[in-house]
């Protein structure tokens, strides 16, 4: 393992420990999905991609995995540098009876991304504002997606910005090395649509863009 990732893998640890996962699949149970975990799941069943495997980076436990699965996908592979999300991942399949249909990697994807099969499904639910090349992670990504990219990430206008400035000083402060990333949207799609994507559909809310692309 590089340092560059031994680095990352550490600062998602730190952000994404036991007791922040602990409240997060609680609330998961309760009250389901997140926006953006919805929105994916209602664009990539409309854009006709369901009934494969799909690849989720940086999956957390498993929430949009899951709902896929429940959707029709046969299987999945679930890649996350934390390894709190990666048990809490685990426990919920086993918990859903899913434990044979996925795979668990515990890594940064960027650094495993080659040795990984492709899918027809790669989706990044709030993922990409955790890299700070974007280049890097799409491109790994893009190389797996056989069919259909989906992705969700933070919108490029000010308050959002603001609100990630805001995010990394505390977190400096409170000397968490994890940092979060708005990339503009243009960069995301340049990328896209050069590796053959088309957009199918694309959501908002005031914070976040969820946008699936299909192969055209």
């Amino acid at each position: 393992m590089s340092a560059c990732c031994s680095t990352f893998e550490g600062a998602a640890d730190q952000q994404f420990n036991e007791r922040k996962v602990a409240k997060e699949l609680a609330r998961f149970r309760t009250k389901g999905p997140g926006p953006t975990t919805r929105l994916l799941e209602r664009g990539i069943a409309e854009a006709g991609a369901l009934g494969s495997v799909v690849l989720d980076v940086g999956a957390g436990f498993g929430a949009l995995t899951f709902r896929l699965l429940d959707q029709g996908m046969t299987g999945a592979v679930v890649v996350d540098a934390s390894s709190a999300y990666l048990r809490a991942a685990r426990e919920e399949a086993d918990r859903r009876g899913r434990a044979q249909s996925v795979e668990f990697i515990h890594a940064d994807f960027v650094s495993v991304a080659a040795r990984l099969a492709g899918a027809s499904v790669v989706a990044l639910d709030r993922v990409v504002c955790c890299y700070p090349s974007c280049e890097t992670l799409l491109s790994a990504a893009l190389a797996r997606a056989h069919r259909c990219i989906a992705l969700s990430y933070p919108r490029d206008v000010w308050y959002v910005r603001l609100g990630m400035k805001g995010e990394n000083a505390q977190r400096w402060l409170m000397g968490n090395s994890f940092r979060t990333y708005v990339h503009p949207r243009g960069t995301i799609e340049r990328m896209v649509h050069g590796a053959g994507f088309v957009l199918s559909s694309r959501r908002e809310t005031w914070v976040w863009s969820a946008d699936v692309f299909v192969r055209h």
